[in-house]
């Protein structure tokens, strides 16, 4: 775990439904996932969680503790987090049934705790998450790390979606006090890498 900012925390884990088949299928992410955690000293946001490490866990006993999620198929180990911690989970609209129970957001929804959602690469199942008191932004599955900086994937956008409509939804992030950018699918990066894989 790696401490970003005082109340911003970044971890790795392998990805809890990685196979040997993914490995052998030489998949364009994984096996290792990214998540976060923010702590503004009332709420505890998880964001697309494996289990956190034990640091993050001892405060959600003293805060409000909250699981986000950037997508519906990031579930990973929110469902048993959820039943530990007592948190209340908020995601976009699922993709298909039995995926677990969320407050669902989309698209322009602020939520109550001071989190925006942007469109994300799958309007409006996937989603970017700007979380302001911690200057940063999750960006889910909209933007991955392959090793060559943050981009967005052709192959992995919609039937009918553009890479230059996903661009446009995402361009007002840019007059936004954005400081960390949090893949989903990479390392932790900063505003020059978002301005960067916007430009392309």
């Amino acid at each position: 775990m790696r401490e970003l900012q005082p109340g911003l925390w970044w971890w790795e884990a392998r990805h809890p439904e990685w196979t040997a088949e993914d490995d052998a299928a030489n998949r364009e992410w994984g096996p290792d996932v990214s998540s976060y955690a923010v702590d503004d000293g009332e709420r505890l946001l998880l964001i697309d969680p494996t289990t956190p490490p034990e640091r993050v866990l001892e405060l959600a006993p003293e805060r409000e503790t909250i699981i986000l999620l950037t997508n519906a198929w990031h579930e990973r180990d929110a469902p048993s987090l959820a039943a530990r911690l007592g948190a209340t989970v908020f995601a976009p609209p699922p993709d298909k049934d039995g995926q677990m129970e969320a407050q669902r957001f989309t698209d322009g929804d602020r939520l109550p705790f001071g989190v925006e959602v942007f469109p994300g690469r799958e309007p409006p199942l996937d989603a970017l998450l700007l979380i302001e008191s911690a200057g940063a932004v999750a960006i889910g599955d909209t933007l991955i790390d392959r090793g060559r900086g943050i981009e967005i994937v052709d192959s992995w956008l919609a039937d009918g979606v553009t890479r230059e409509q996903v661009i446009e939804g995402l361009r007002p992030l840019l007059d936004r006090d954005i400081r960390h950018v949090l893949p989903t699918h990479g390392a932790p990066t900063d505003r020059a890498a978002l301005e960067r894989a916007l430009a392309k």
